[in-house]
């Protein structure tokens, strides 16, 4: 039976988070709010765990799950190649809803799905979020919908489709004006916008200028 916590409760918060954190070390599922959209989660490092996410949602493995993290000083571990530009966007717009696919460190045992060498990494502007992210480590984090289905605004919505497969909720309210993370590839030379989102080209330039547009 599925846990769910108001986060917006000073009390409900911290069990919610402490049971959160507990059932990601489980390798079982969460769902939590962040700055753009409520994400299913899971241990990144969890391969097993990883496999449920993408059951739950209705995902096959050649759509990768992102990984949120909860400092940029995380990245150090994660990915490599990783150029002063992408450190730049770093700077500019992290924690936010910029979304960077970077080259990952060939020695980490994770299996995201069919990312071929690369990663999808994000730092989320939410306290929730943030705060089980530091408590646990890198997440692999997804929309908490099913696939072909909007992706939820409110907890409600997220746990109508997803039910008992995630363990815990943590409820953080109803998400304004839903718009997805902006997404830069950074494994290259220059900096690609493979999904213009919360951010627009005009916003990332004025940080790497030659930021081009994937047609």
């Amino acid at each position: 039976m599925a846990r769910r916590y108001d986060c917006n409760e000073a009390t409900d918060r911290v069990t919610g988070l402490r049971e959160a954190a507990s059932a990601v070390r489980r390798g079982e599922l969460v769902v939590l709010p962040t700055d753009t959209v409520y994400g299913i989660g899971a241990d990144a490092f969890s391969s097993e765990a990883v496999g449920d996410l993408l059951s739950a949602k209705g995902s096959g493995r050649g759509m990768p799950t992102p990984v949120l993290i909860g400092s940029p000083n995380t990245l150090h571990g994660l990915v490599t190649d990783f150029s002063e530009q992408a450190w730049e966007l770093v700077d500019a717009f992290w924690p936010g809803a910029l979304t960077l696919v970077a080259k990952h460190q060939p020695s980490l045992q994770w299996d995201l799905g069919d990312s071929r060498g690369t990663v999808a990494i994000r730092m989320p502007l939410h306290p929730v979020a943030i705060e089980l992210l530091t408590e646990v480590g890198p997440m692999a984090v997804t929309s908490a919908n099913l696939t072909g289905h909007p992706a939820p605004e409110d907890c409600d919505a997220a746990q109508g489709m997803l039910g008992d497969s995630v363990s815990v909720y943590l409820d953080g309210g109803p998400i304004p004006g839903i718009v997805p993370s902006s997404i830069v590839d950074v494994t290259g030379k220059v900096p690609v916008l493979l999904r213009e989102g919360a951010l627009s080209p005009e916003e990332l330039r004025k940080v790497v200028p030659d930021l081009e547009v994937a047609s």
